[in-house]
């Protein structure tokens, strides 16, 4: 007894002194006394236990191998004494199952851990429901189960894991010392099973646990920075999967308060340092506010102040600083970052010494700083060094290196910018060499060799431009109709890759220019729906589209395939939109088709995440999983195409679908492109008409120009005959062949056209076209005019018929004093006229002033399906998802109107300027006020093109409902575009020119 006493006495020494004799010592007396416990003595298992435990704790002290492998059998042969039944039995089962659990961690062996999940699963069998050691036994095993899974990704250790935390917490009930612990433990399972398989829900309960939490470790708690900081990730993360900024700019303020918990002095500041830097970068990518990556930058300044000279995290410090503010210099151009970040890299490689496994990362970065200098100032000195560094990167990245492709690459690049300024053959040909080594590097269906293949491609396209050697011109086009052949998920270098084929085609005439073009679409369509439909896409796909279905519909009219240009711009124009309702709209569909549909949507969800989410990752590690991934999606969707009404599922529509947009009257396609401008008419029983413009893309966007530095300044004498000039030349070179056309196949006089312009085309009145002359007529004199931005959207619209119920419900909102914003003095006047006009034939509602908020204006359209809106219309031409109608309480964003879910909708007028006006680069996404109420829901929408002015408003809005209104008692929204007509002519001779033409009618 004696010598069991002195071991634990001695055990307890080492414990606060951490003198190693002392430990070593007890082992020796705990040997001793199993030596006087041979076999068959009763307290023999106590000291194969008491033995095995000071060996583990040695072991964690020393790591050496056999003391972990003697503990390990010392308590199997203890187990072995305890028959079951025995009470120590399930303490001697965790102490086993630590110690196997402690091997696997050191060895990576997956039999160690798998007994000692086994091990756990018996101990918890013998701590029944009420047991005082059942929480222990529970958290143990689950956090086994989640230490397998995050090895072997197996998800049902995942779910059991987070099923035994929430047991625990059970057990752990409010005001519990470990709830807390708990708690966080369920919310980082959870969130590793979103991020594993992308179900919403989990990350949403995965915060609002993280924040019960928080709560349980107020300021003062030891553990509230991880509470902080786990809560951080987690809104982050979501961030990441729905693009909502309020998510992202709490985690940066918790950021901060962790960052607040680690004063000067602390440990750990580095970290949390570094937490926040990230975030605030984040949220700079989506901003673009200066002050947030300049705070990002100084905070790793203050993170490498922690690393003096000699601290083993300094390189990296140096390294992460500099590439930040290399990432600033590309921003806003300032030298003195570049130089800066250069000097940084270069500090940074003196600390990475031959030999260190991150010293070609290094050779890279510096590299890579100097190219960018050679790029903006012209040295030779700083290209050549970047030469030669690249070059030594290259010898420490042999065969087989993952980062080996990337350095080819990039030495390929310099040598290219050098033959560009010296001319130097060598240099082009080694730099085409080293893009096709680099390409063997990515086999076919690799995720990245979309990129090289192109650089190569765009090389040998420019030597052939350079010496005429027919087989580089070959050469580069054979390498880009690989592209065509592309079965992985599509990524946005595969989209560029495309896109440049097509324009490579396109200045050389190649005759694969078309297949580019139709290659670059489907891979616009396959990258795009893997992405979420939130407003952060909206940026990417402007980027990514610019003219691209222009000049596609361009290339298809050149080569006389008319159909084919049709379905080549509804396939490239509106793409968030068409994201938007074409893919929401059928999962909707197919998840309410039976359990089939139901598990097939669910399936196709969470893959669609887990693509995403590898697509994010970084090259090395992406690409199997990409491509397991591709295979499963792939998979799915076919099975989803297999089931009845599912067939074109993610197909773009066919020519034969998109000709239903015609069956009320001819829809005209208008097209400018830098390649030609066209018109082409569809019909819904003959083929299209080409009608060839007479007037270049140059000239489209000069009068585009023109006309909108006309709008913003309407109202004088002068600027109205500007306004007549316009109109002219648009009837002269757009619209009169097209009517000339119309004519020629019966399109007779008074019947309605649907326009649905393209680029530059959509700032321009084609409705209002004409020669304002006497005895002539201008096209408001011939057809009835409508518009919609996509033909799908149109067919969208005739296909949902209207509910007959025995009730039309209508309301008016009116905001005549917003939170910002002058008063509009007509606006009550406006909405007594409707309710004077509609009062007697519909359930009618009115919003107004301190009603007129925008939760209230929300929750009155799930209510009605008829809109009268007379407010202030407030474009935001850069930030198109901010565009917004001014309510009482602050302005109704289109950003949340597409949040909502609005059933059966039918008519709304905006009586409200600049409704119609989008993004001032991307007008082809028709991101703006009437188009989210048209892609919500509504058939038929009455906008403005530019501002109206509110007594004119009203004049317009009472002849309009005058004519809406007939006989037979009800409202028809396909009586709103013939309404509009009559009201705008009966009021010709009273309101100025561009207020009679600022009214426009999109929809059925």
């Amino acid at each position: 007894m004696s010598l069991n006493n002195l071991a634990i006495s001695l055990k307890n020494r080492f414990k606060q002194r951490g003198v190693s004799s002392d430990l070593d010592e007890a082992i020796e007396f705990n040997q001793a006394a199993l030596l006087l416990r041979p076999p068959g003595h009763s307290e023999r298992s106590a000291s194969l236990n008491n033995l095995a435990i000071t060996l583990r704790d040695r072991f964690k002290q020393r790591g050496v191998p056999s003391d972990l492998d003697e503990a390990i059998e010392l308590l199997r042969a203890a187990l072995l004494l305890l028959p079951p039944g025995n009470s120590n039995r399930s303490t001697f089962l965790n102490n086993l199952a630590a110690g196997l659990q402690t091997r696997f961690e050191q060895r990576g062996v997956p039999s160690d851990l798998d007994e000692a999940i086994e091990l756990l699963r018996a101990a918890l069998l013998l701590r029944p429901p009420g047991h005082s050691d059942r929480s222990a036994s529970l958290n143990h095993l689950a956090n086994s189960l989640q230490n397998r899974f995050k090895h072997r990704g197996i998800p049902s250790d995942l779910d059991e894991h987070i099923e035994l935390h929430r047991a625990v917490l059970l057990l752990r009930p409010p005001g519990h010392s470990n709830r807390s612990i708990t708690l966080n433990n369920i919310a980082v399972g959870l969130q590793n099973r979103c991020e594993q398989r992308g179900v919403p829900s989990d990350l949403d309960e995965a915060i609002e646990i993280h924040r019960a939490a928080l709560l349980l470790r107020p300021p003062g708690h030891p553990d509230r920075s991880t509470s902080l900081n786990n809560l951080a990730n987690s809104l982050q993360n979501r961030f990441k999967q729905r693009g909502v900024l309020s998510d992202l700019d709490e985690a940066i303020e918790l950021d901060r308060a962790a960052l607040l918990l680690h004063p000067p002095g602390h440990s750990d500041r580095s970290t949390f340092l570094n937490n926040l830097s990230l975030s605030l970068q984040t949220r700079f990518q989506q901003r673009g506010v200066a002050s947030d990556l300049d705070e990002a930058i100084e905070l790793l300044r203050a993170a490498l102040l922690l690393f003096p000279p000699g601290h083993p995290h300094r390189s990296a410090s140096l390294n992460d600083l500099g590439l930040n503010i290399r990432y600033r210099f590309k921003q806003w151009g300032v030298p003195s970052d570049l130089d800066e970040a250069i000097e940084l890299h270069q500090s940074a490689l003196l600390l990475f010494f031959p030999g260190h496994p991150n010293r070609s990362m290094s050779l890279f970065n510096f590299a890579a700083g100097l190219q960018t200098r050679f790029e903006q100032r012209g040295v030779p000195s700083d290209l050549d060094e970047a030469i030669e560094l690249h070059r030594a990167a290259l010898l420490l990245r042999p065969p087989g290196h993952p980062d080996r492709s990337t350095s080819l690459d990039n030495l390929a690049i310099s040598l290219q910018h050098r033959f560009e300024q010296r001319g130097v053959p060598s240099d082009l040909d080694e730099a085409i060499e080293l893009h096709r080594a680099a390409l063997l590097l990515y086999p076919p269906g690799h995720s990245d060799r979309s990129i090289t293949l192109n650089i190569l491609a765009l090389g040998l396209h420019y030597r052939f431009e350079q010496r005429g050697v027919p087989s580089d011109r070959d050469d580069a086009f054979r390498l880009y109709v690989q592209l065509s052949y592309l079965s992985h998920s599509v990524s946005r270098g595969d989209l560029m890759a495309a896109k440049s084929w097509a324009t490579s085609a396109e200045e050389t005439n190649h005759d694969s220019a078309l297949l580019a073009y139709q290659t670059a679409l489907k891979f616009l369509d396959q990258h795009f729906t893997m992405l979420p439909s939130s407003p952060h896409l909206f940026d990417v796909v402007r980027i990514a589209t610019a003219s691209l279905a222009m000049d596609a519909f361009s290339c298809s009219v050149r080569h006389g395939a008319l159909t084919t240009a049709m379905e080549l711009v509804e396939q490239g124009r509106a793409v968030f939109w068409t994201q938007f309702t074409c893919l929401r709209s059928p999962l909707d569909e197919l998840s309410l088709s039976g359990d089939t549909g139901a598990a097939l949507e669910n399936e196709f969800k969470q893959l669609s995440f887990g693509l995403r989410k590898a697509l994010d990752l970084s090259t090395e590690e992406r690409s199997p999983q990409i491509r397991q991934l591709t295979m499963q999606w792939n998979d799915v969707v076919s099975r989803i195409r297999m089931l009845p009404g599912f067939s074109r599922f993610l197909l773009p529509p066919l020519f034969s679908n998109l000709q239903k947009a015609a069956e009320e009257g001819p829809v005209i396609i208008v097209n400018a492109s830098q390649y030609g401008c066209d018109a082409l008419i569809v019909f819904s029983a003959q083929d299209p008409v080409h009608v060839p413009l007479d007037i270049p893309h140059t000239e489209v966007s000069e009068l585009s120009s023109e006309f909108q530095s006309l709008a913003e300044q309407f109202g004088s004498s002068d600027r109205q005959n500007k306004l007549v000039s316009i109109l002219r030349k648009l009837w002269d070179c757009v619209v009169d062949p097209v009517v000339r056309a119309l004519r020629a196949s019966n399109i007779h006089h008074g019947s309605r056209i649907w326009w649905c312009p393209t680029a530059e085309f959509t700032l321009l009145p084609l409705h209002a076209a004409g020669s304002y002359e006497k005895n002539k007529n201008n096209l408001s004199h011939i057809y009835i005019s409508s518009y919609t931005p996509t033909l799908a959207t149109l067919i969208r619209a005739r296909q949902r018929v209207s509910q007959e119920v025995s009730t039309q419900h209508f309301v008016a909102i009116g905001q005549a004093n917003p939170d910002r914003g002058k008063e509009l003095r007509h606006v009550a006047p406006e909405l007594a006229i409707v309710a004077r006009r509609l009062g007697p034939v519909v359930s009618f509602t009115s919003l107004e002033d301190n009603d007129a908020t925008i939760q209230g204006a929300l929750d009155a359209l799930n209510h009605n399906q008829w809109l009268h809106l007379a407010c202030h219309g407030m474009p935001h031409r850069t930030q198109s998802f901010d565009s917004s109608f001014a309510m009482r309480d602050g302005p109704l964003m289109i950003k949340d109107i597409i949040r909502s879910n609005w059933q059966n909708l039918e008519f709304a007028f905006l009586s409200a300027c600049h409704t119609t006006v989008g993004h001032e680069k991307s007008s082809n996404e028709a991101i703006h006020l009437a188009a989210v109420m048209q892609f919500s829901g509504f058939r038929s929408v009455i906008g403005s093109m530019w501002s109206v002015d509110d007594e004119v408003a009203r004049q317009v809005v009472s002849v309009f409902y005058r004519n809406l209104v007939d006989g037979s008692g009800r409202l028809d929204c396909t009586r709103a575009a013939v309404a509009l007509h009559k009201a705008v002519k009966s009021l010709r001779k009273k309101i100025p020119l561009e207020q009679q033409i600022a009214f426009v009618h999109i929809g059925i």
